[in-house]
């Protein structure tokens, strides 16, 4: 199933971070927060990806452009005009990305709809391109299936902003730092979505996946909900981003499905 994913907006909560590049080029671990969702969805076999590209979009094709050049320790011989990888080609990928410029105003639903060109199939995934989680993808995948609906969105539980303390009497029993607050569910993207959902809409490029698309569906009836009781983060802000770096530096990163 191919995935789509949106990668075109200013972020400009992350202040400095966007100010040359697209929030989803923003790195975690020396990595784009962009390639760690690809890296999590080629985990559960989805391999083809369409990025909705906006804003600061000649980033994300420089960076695929040359992914193996970055990735990789080089040898340059300039007398034949050679390039060798070394140091065993490490970071190898096997996706197939379609970088597709869909305006730097356009907004989320209108980016899908300009991406359906490059969709072959009548069911595919979608996300937000500045937010990880774990969720089970075959899971999604097999509830949306089952369901009969247009559209499932994956609701989660956003995390505190604060640690959470484990009170017994005048004692600290338990410390969690900012976990999942257990309080309603939110939007949290990870959607399987059908074509038709996009190919009814108007060509404007100021219509919202939420307003415009979600609240209808609901409305409708047609829009499915798979709840996800796991690790969810966005990152609309510094604290944010920390936050999520500090997961990786840990080596206990949530969303590193893969060896």
């Amino acid at each position: 199933m191919q995935v789509a994913l949106l990668c075109g907006g200013l972020g400009t909560r992350l202040g400095e971070e966007t100010v040359n590049r697209p929030k989803p080029m923003v790195e975690i671990g020396g990595k784009p927060i962009l390639w760690h969702i690809m890296r999590f969805y080629r985990q559960f076999g989805h391999d083809s990806f369409v990025l909705c590209a906006g804003y600061k979009q000649e980033v994300i094709k420089d960076f695929f452009l040359n992914y193996d050049n970055y990735s990789n320790d080089l040898r340059i011989d300039f007398a034949s005009s050679s390039v060798s990888l070394l140091g065993g080609e490490r970071d190898r990928i096997d996706w197939k990305v379609v970088i597709q410029d869909t305006g730097e105003a356009t907004l989320t639903a209108a980016r899908l709809k300009r991406a359906l060109r490059h969709i072959e199939g009548d069911i595919f995934m979608a996300t937000y391109g500045d937010g990880l989680c774990d969720v089970d993808l075959d899971q999604l995948r097999t509830h949306h299936e089952t369901s009969g609906k247009l559209a499932t969105v994956t609701a989660v539980r956003p995390s505190s902003r604060f640690g959470e303390l484990g009170l017994d009497g005048d004692s600290v029993t338990s410390f969690e730092e900012k976990p999942q607050t257990g309080k309603g569910w939110i939007n949290g993207g990870f959607f399987v979505l059908h074509r038709s959902i996009f190919e009814r809409l108007p060509d404007d490029p100021n219509l919202t996946l939420e307003a415009d698309v979600l609240q209808p569906l609901a409305r409708e009836g047609q829009l499915s909900v798979f709840r996800h009781d796991g690790f969810w983060q966005c990152m609309d802000t510094p604290r944010e981003k920390h936050l999520l770096e500090n997961y990786w530096k840990a080596g206990r990163a949530p969303w590193k499905v893969w060896a």
